[in-house]
């Protein structure tokens, strides 16, 4: 077998730099495409699996949509991922995102069967006008987007019409035949391919142009596509490696679908070529859309068969990966829609409550920071990059209700509170920023094996407490409105400034003695510092909204500029 192949390779008339360069061009094409729906969409992917992931069903039409529009299951199995190491998502979720992800990512093989490829260079034209030619960023995006998709086909054109040869070449058919006669020898090639280069619409096109070839027959090529949808798992294993515990969960159950699938397909092979003959001929399919039809129904049936295993899948995958889930944080936060018309008033006073809840989120986060800076567990950073999820979607969610407050006819005092409830919640996504920060700046530190000196530890702790301490207060004042507080916070801010150009001092002092190596951990150690300082004047900030609201109509309440 061996010989064959590299008596193929060898005298093949194939000219492989075509092969070589169209592939690449294809696989650009994906990637650059990818990366323009992405940037067009912003942080829209997220929220709408945030919103609608309730049930498996909506979960499954989610993952469906958005592999559709960022043409990678990949792409969509990451935030998934992310979504379940942050306590956003549930693992019973992530199944539906799973297998609505795997019939989504049949797309572009569906397009390439209908022979898109003929009018790519029309394509790439578009593209490049709308990029060139446009100033707005989201212009630029769809033209990066169109530019990707006629790439993406004019790579495929190229490389196919070498591929076409394959047929014609002696030594390629006893491959295929081989391939034909035993199906795990296909199967396992499209996994290797797949997993090799990471897309397997790639693969799946490279196969769909071989096969109109008439180069390999469909107990070659099936097997080879089935295959294929396992090597793309590869991509989720690999992030998974060395991750979160909800990571390599969401990996291994993305595995053991695409498994399961193959299996059942595989057992059932005769039928299902005698299926896809069936409808080519009833439906007059060429070759490439016969093979993009099977690879539909693969993943169809897939999900067909592995839903009623949900729950036993669920039980399997923990048995083999133990260990604590992060806690699913589920905020019960309200939202009164009928309020904000019939008493505005009333829906600012909602608001506020849901922002004093996403203010105690912020408090757990930078709290977790400094357990983190003392421990060095994996469990604290997971944690902060979970509560940093919440409080970004906390933020979308007030901050939407808030601008449907503000389209109603608000009266002074309303449009006064409205203000200063955006600019709290602004405040405190930025704090939530900043203890992800603080969070990557540690990371930084143990990933190079070195730490603080316990004195940088006891100088970094001091400035934490202190800035806890304003935090809470701040809020306190933003819910209650105690004017002796916020004249506390003013001063507890001039401290915090005072601490910090303290402990930068005797950090430099410690460096010019050699306690302290201006390596990593050194070299942070002022941006740590710096960062806290920075929290210290957003919860000033939080204080300060908050009674300026009322000093404006209370001038007994005079407020020192600060």
């Amino acid at each position: 077998m061996l010989d064959e192949l590299a008596s193929f390779f060898l005298n093949s008339v194939v000219r492989w730099d075509y092969v070589i360069g169209g592939f690449a061009l294809f696989l650009f094409g994906i990637k650059f495409m990818g990366d323009g729906l992405k940037a067009i969409a912003g942080d829209k992917l997220r929220d709408y699996i945030d919103k609608y992931t309730s049930t498996t069903l909506k979960s499954f039409v989610v993952g469906f949509i958005i592999t559709i529009l960022v043409q990678s299951s990949s792409a969509t199995t990451a935030i998934m991922i992310g979504f379940i190491r942050a306590g956003l998502m549930r693992l019973e979720q992530s199944i539906g995102i799973i297998l609505g992800s795997n019939i989504g990512s049949t797309a572009t093989s569906f397009l390439i069967g209908l022979k898109i490829e003929n009018y790519a260079l029309y394509i790439i034209i578009v593209g490049v006008f709308l990029t060139m030619l446009s100033n707005s960023k989201k212009r630029i995006y769809l033209g990066n987007a169109v530019l990707g998709f006629g790439l993406m086909f004019f790579g495929l054109k190229i490389m196919g019409d070498e591929l076409k040869l394959l047929a014609q070449l002696d030594n390629f058919g006893l491959i295929a035949t081989k391939m034909a006669d035993y199906p795990l020898l296909s199967l396992s090639g499209g996994i290797v391919m797949t997993a090799i280069i990471q897309s397997s619409a790639a693969a799946i096109g490279i196969i769909q142009k071989i096969y109109e070839a008439g180069a390999i027959s469909l107990h070659a090529a099936l097997p080879f596509v089935f295959g294929s949808n396992i090597g793309t798992t590869v991509t989720a294993i690999l992030a998974a490696i060395g991750g979160s515990l909800g990571a390599r969960r969401a990996a291994l159950i993305h595995t053991l679908v695409n498994v399961i699938g193959t299996m059942v397909l595989m057992i059932f092979l005769n039928q299902f070529i005698d299926l896809n003959i069936w409808l080519a001929e009833t439906f007059h399919l060429n070759e490439m859309l016969q093979i993009s039809v099977a690879h539909i129904i693969f993943n169809v049936i897939a999900a067909i068969v592995v839903y009623p295993l949900t729950k036993y899948l669920i039980i399997f995958v923990r048995a083999v990966i133990r260990g604590e889930e992060p806690e699913y944080r589920e905020i019960d936060v309200n939202f009164d829609m009928e309020l904000i018309k019939t008493l505005p008033s009333g829906a600012l006073g909602i608001a506020k409550n849901n922002i004093l809840k996403m203010g105690d989120v912020v408090i757990d986060a930078l709290s977790e920071t400094m357990h983190y800076l003392e421990n060095g567990s994996k469990s604290s950073y997971e944690t902060i990059m979970q509560l940093e999820s919440i409080i970004n979607s906390l933020d979308t969610k007030i901050t939407e209700y808030l601008l449907l407050i503000a389209k109603e006819n608000l009266s002074e005092n309303d449009l006064e509170e409205y203000t200063t409830n955006l600019q709290v919640v602004k405040n405190l996504e930025r704090i939530g920023d900043l203890s992800t920060n603080l969070a990557e700046f540690y990371e930084l530190i143990y990933d190079a094996k070195e730490s603080l000196s316990e004195a940088a530890v006891a100088d970094v702790i001091q400035m934490y407490e202190l800035v806890l301490q304003m935090l809470k207060s701040a809020l306190s004042v933003y819910q209650t409105i105690d004017y002796e507080l916020h004249h506390t916070i003013l001063e507890d801010e001039d401290f915090l400034d005072q601490l910090e150009y303290k402990a930068r001092q005797k950090h430099f002092d410690r460096m010019t003695i050699g306690e302290c190596r201006a390596e990593v951990g050194g070299s942070i150690f002022v941006d740590i510092l710096g960062t806290i300082e920075r929290i210290g004047d957003h919860a000033c900030n939080i204080s300060k909204n908050a009674v300026n609201i009322h000093v404006t109509h209370d001038i007994r309440k005079p407020i020192e500029s600060h």
